[in-house]
């Protein structure tokens, strides 16, 4: 039987027109465009007018996607609409997208927190190599703004809002998703939440004195864990896709704090120029963030058909997804040729690299020790 792929044949996306600037940020609470911008990467995000829903958003993404792939929203076999913030706690907004678009099909909302695109990238992928479905429109939207606390400063701050949407199409050729993660670590669920206004704790007057209907987050601890996993999670996808971090043309990380992709970049020992970056002109728009970077990175000439990417996202949860995608029809990976010359020689770098990183690992508590004793002097 013939392998089935996923191609990705078309993308979009739809941002907000008003603009909230780290200089309007500064009239509304105690902060500063350079503390914002040092710490975070920030300078400017999206934030929805009066006009944008989160299915408008999603709708405007989608439309833009097929129009790319050539095809109508009647040849779409499946919707997954990646969301923290739907229209509506019911219906969910797949619905909704499905009846604007004018599709005949199945769709459903996926609840991951910023990695939700990503995990329905995946879910889109198998549907398909599956032979279930032969085109599945897979959409990120967010508008997170309404969940803000703009006298938070620890979180107004970081978030806007904004939508992507890319279209996935059957293949016999290599292409798609050729390897990917998907985890999560429940026991810091708290770290990013919105306390009430769940079942858990329904909406009450409680909740708006308290503004616990709002976005709460552990700054620290957030930071702690995405340093921690951005690195080890492309690892090891990219060691399960058969390739090396150098055989990556694009790494396209969640648009989170410019400091995680820096420190992500340095212990993949990767050049940060190789990480696509379009936080300073949105913040973290949470599901639509690594599809928006995506879709600019192919319209500025940053991705184009044959070249291999690597995506990871991370949030809420504590959740995280990370795929390694061909763009366009690409070649088998060295991987998968038993005893070419290719393969002796990725093996090769792969056993030097993991020679490295166990060295490395084994003198961390020296350093650690080092440090702590000169500190003492």
């Amino acid at each position: 039987m013939q392998e089935r792929y996923a191609k990705i044949a078309g993308w979009g996306k739809y941002v907000p027109e008003k603009i909230l600037t780290n200089h309007d940020l500064e009239k509304m609470v105690d902060t500063s465009d350079e503390w914002i911008r040092t710490r975070t990467g920030i300078q400017e995000r999206r934030i929805r007018t009066e006009n944008d829903t989160n299915s408008s958003m999603a709708v405007a993404a989608g439309r833009q996607a097929l129009e790319k792939a050539g095809l109508a929203p009647t040849d779409v076999d499946l919707i997954i609409v990646a969301t923290s913030s739907p229209d509506y706690l019911l219906p969910p907004v797949s619905s909704q997208v499905q009846h604007m678009l004018g599709a005949k099909c199945g769709a459903f909302q996926l609840g991951a927190g910023c990695s939700g695109w990503v995990y329905g990238l995946v879910v889109g992928t198998n549907m398909i190599r599956s032979g279930a479905y032969d085109t599945v429109l897979v959409i990120g939207s967010e508008i997170i703004s309404f969940a803000i606390d703009y006298t938070d400063r620890t979180t107004c701050v970081l978030f806007g809002d904004a939508a992507a949407a890319v279209v996935l199409t059957a293949s016999e050729e290599p292409t798609g998703v050729l390897a990917f993660e998907l985890g999560s670590d429940g026991s810091d669920y708290d770290a990013l939440i919105v306390p009430d206004a769940g079942s858990s704790n329904p909406l009450s007057q409680s909740t708006i004195d308290n503004r616990n209907g709002y976005i709460k987050m552990d700054g620290r601890r957030v930071f702690k864990f995405a340093s921690r996993t951005v690195a080890q999670s492309l690892k090891r996808v990219i060691d399960q896709a058969g390739l090396l971090p150098d055989d990556i043309d694009l790494f396209i990380p969640h648009q989170a704090n410019a400091r995680i992709v820096e420190a992500g970049a340095r212990l993949l020992r990767q050049p940060v120029d190789k990480f696509y970056m379009n936080i300073h002109k949105y913040g973290n728009t949470s599901t639509a963030s690594v599809p928006l970077a995506m879709v600019e990175a192919i319209e500025e000439g940053r991705l184009k058909d044959g070249d291999k990417v690597a995506m990871i996202a991370f949030g809420a949860g504590l959740t995280w997804a990370t795929v390694v995608v061909q763009m366009g029809v690409g070649e088998i990976s060295p991987a998968h040729s038993l005893f070419s010359a290719a393969r002796l020689n990725y093996l090769a770098k792969r056993t030097t690299n993991k020679v490295i990183d166990s060295v490395q690992m084994s003198l961390l508590p020296l350093y650690t020790w080092f440090v702590g004793r000169n500190k003492k002097k």
